[in-house]
């Protein structure tokens, strides 16, 4: 273990102003709260705060954060308060303290709801002061540094999962790249063992084979620089193994086809120097196409910078060169942590550019419905490679590799992506789900009356964006699903020859515990509170003489009848849908279904899935069509067999286009030498038009047989 004075010259010795005694006071205070508690290697407890103190020290970080590390395990896992450590250590390192605080005392459903809330609060903590998630970190870093420790193998793969799947992509986020090579390589380690042992047995051997020639490629780079007489500092560096890892599973190759594992660094003066490298090893050697990129006048948001190029160099070797100044090194490998205002005991807040992704975690907070909806949002949010894009004035967008225009509207605004209609790229207007390229300048089209399209959904890729467009739809549907409710209340009540009132609906909502009154019309509209409920809550002296049988059930077969709950406004694909076991069209009767959490489904009135609910009638409603002539086309399915001879498909698909309809998917069930069977699905306008298409085709000669699928 670290000694109580080796810990406090370390932080004096690049943090003169360290206050010495509150230093030593916090390491003597944590080292008694433990006591005589043990780590699963047998080691005092303290040991582990006291490592990652250490750990922060070489991060160079304010003597605030270093009694922090102390402190950090006191409150969960000892009988010390928050209070208390605010009127020992004041109320910063308090607040600090209970921002790293493990939160295990939370009673949640399950681990995974459990990870995601301790996720949740550790973004609004470290909204605050990013010092908490460096001390996390480190704590998280000597966890894993420990890991072997523990004899329970799942919960070891559960916390190497949450490491790989969190805090190395936080640490990226914040550019502590040497922290997220070791989170990466303990994780690696832990989850795929085999993997691992052969990936750093090969790269041992060959950097052990190569030594000589990386030492031969960096003197023979030394002399070019000499030559430009340019002060270069050369270090050559085999890549992690979880990134070679990466990179063969990504390529489908073996080790020995990777031509970059080793990279090599060029450390110079200033800024002028590195584009000075970088033309003095171009013109020397061949470039490798598509290998370069500044990051010097475009920074990623964390702050790194750099110059990457790749050539082949000494020797025809292909090799990858990182060019950069010794201040940009020292953020790329410690990021936030060697940010100035730490040297000068201030704390960092999010309004820099390389902090608005924390402002859009908050955002993707504010918008989530729980825990784990926000945690799939930022992990979205977290990963992938960038793409750079620009606005009109010139503002530098980041944004994961993939986006399109509505993931660029989202990150300038959220109002500017709720009410986004169109896209210009670089001057031409383009599709919303256009992939944007390096260096696009995009310019939003937007309108007040305009609202997201739940579709968007499907090609977004940023976490605000899906954030922002599941809020809308959620709330869009808790509407759609009060009218509905509301509905289904007034329906039961009238079968029960009870005379619909807010009293009733007040009675239900305080008999089931609900806050407000909408809230019990959303939860009947979604199916979550059932008619026999209703009648309990209403009627509980004689509910035994009160029952629901299928003469309840409105008779679909009665023309005169049309009472119909009214569907208009629902957004498409969600407060309803069409049942894909009968592919309702226009013109066929249909009923409702409700189902919990989904709303209305539509059903054909013979379809055989109804059977499954003939005996709760109360989940059925009378729906009908709304038909016009803007009303969108619908899909029907057909089953062909059709004659396998040269022309035969194309006779087919002519005959549906001549017949109005849309092919817009097609599946062959069985091919044989003599017939095929095909499954296709086309957009017509009502049943009618269905027949039709069937009549037509039934008359061709090709074509054995045609049926309405169905399923």
């Amino acid at each position: 273990m670290i000694r109580q004075y080796e810990l406090v010259e370390r932080v004096k010795s690049y943090d003169t102003a360290a206050n010495e005694d509150a230093l030593n006071k916090a390491y003597v205070f944590s080292m008694k709260a433990h006591g005589s508690q043990r780590r699963a290697s047998g080691d005092p407890y303290f040991s582990h705060p006291l490592e990652v103190a250490g750990i922060l020290t070489k991060m160079r970080l304010d003597h605030y954060t270093i009694i922090t590390a102390l402190l950090h395990d006191t409150v969960e896992d000892t009988n010390v308060t928050v209070e208390e450590i605010s009127r020992m250590f004041g109320k910063e390192i308090a607040s600090l303290v209970d921002g790293v605080t493990k939160l295990s005392r939370i009673d949640l459903v399950s681990d995974n709801r459990k990870q995601a809330e301790n996720f949740r609060k550790l973004v609004i903590a470290m909204s605050d002061d990013i010092r908490v998630l460096l001390v996390k970190l480190a704590d998280r870093l000597h966890n894993m540094r420990t890991l072997h420790f523990i004899s329970d193998k799942e919960k070891r793969r559960r916390i190497a999962f949450e490491t790989m799947d969190i805090y190395s992509p936080l640490a990226e986020r914040i550019g502590i790249h040497e922290l997220k090579d070791e989170l990466e390589f303990l994780a690696f380690k832990e989850l795929n063992e085999d993997a691992f042992e052969t990936v750093t047995s090969r790269l041992d051997v060959l950097v052990r084979e190569g030594s000589n020639t990386i030492k031969y490629i960096e003197n023979e780079l030394l002399e070019k620089c000499h030559e430009g007489s340019i002060e270069v500092e050369i270090s050559g560096r085999a890549k992690s193994p979880y990134s070679v890892w990466q990179k063969m599973q990504r390529k489908s190759v073996n080790i020995e086809q990777l031509s970059d594992i080793v990279a090599f660094r060029l450390l110079v003066e200033n800024k002028m120097d590195c584009y000075k490298l970088l033309g003095l090893l171009h013109t020397s050697y061949p470039v490798l196409p598509g290998r370069f990129k500044d990051y010097i006048s475009t920074p990623k948001p964390n702050g790194y910078q750099s110059l990457h190029t790749g050539i082949i160099g000494p020797k025809r070797h292909r090799i990858e060169i990182q060019i950069r100044t010794h201040s940009m090194h020292e953020i790329a490998e410690l990021g936030v942590a060697a940010h100035w205002s730490y040297k000068h005991g201030k704390s960092i807040t999010t309004e820099g550019k390389q902090y608005r992704w924390l402002r859009e975690l908050l955002e993707i907070l504010d918008q989530a419905s729980d825990p784990e909806e926000f945690l799939e949002h930022t992990r979205l949010e977290m990963y992938q490679d960038q793409v750079f894009a620009f606005t009109p004035k010139g503002e530098l967008i980041a944004l994961p590799r993939g986006a399109n225009p509505v993931d660029f509207a989202y990150a300038v605004h959220s109002e500017v992506g709720d009410t986004c209609v169109a896209a210009r790229i670089n001057g031409r207007l383009r599709p919303l789900n256009t992939q944007l390229e390096n260096g696009d300048q995009v310019l939003i089209e937007t309108s007040k009356n305009a609202s997201p399209s739940p579709l968007w959904e499907k090609f977004v890729v940023t976490g605000k964006a899906k954030a922002s467009i599941r809020r809308f739809v959620r709330n869009e549907r808790y509407e759609q699903f009060c009218d509905l409710g509301k509905a289904i209340f007034q329906k039961t009540l009238k079968k029960m020859s009870i005379r619909y009132s807010q009293k009733l609906l007040l009675k239900i909502m305080e008999e089931l515990k609900y806050e407000k009154v909408e809230d019990v019309l959303a939860a009947i509209g979604e199916g979550e509170v059932s008619t026999e409920e209703i009648v309990k809550v209403i009627t509980p002296e004689n509910k035994s003489s009160i029952s629901f049988n299928t003469s309840n059930v409105v008779d679909f077969n009665d023309k005169k009848q049309n009472n119909s709950i009214p569907l208009k406004g629902l957004i498409p694909g969600m407060a309803f849908h069409y049942a894909h076991c009968c592919h309702p069209l226009p013109g066929e009767k249909i009923v409702g279904i409700t189902s919990t959490g989904k709303g209305v489904t539509i059903h054909t009135i013979d379809c055989e899935t109804l059977e499954g609910f003939k005996a709760m009638p109360e989940r059925w409603l009378d729906v009908s069509w709304d038909v016009n002539a803007n009303s969108p086309k619908q899909i029907g399915r057909l089953g062909v067999v059709l004659e396998n001879e040269p022309g035969s498909l194309g006779s087919l698909t002519s005959i549906i286009g001549k017949s109005g309809g849309n092919i817009i998917n097609l599946k062959i069930i069985t091919r044989a030498i003599d017939f095929f069977e095909m499954q296709i699905d086309v957009e017509v306008n009502d049943i009618k038009h269905l027949r039709n298409i069937i009549g037509a085709l039934r008359a061709t000669p090709v074509i054995t047989s045609v049926e309405r699928a169905r399923g």
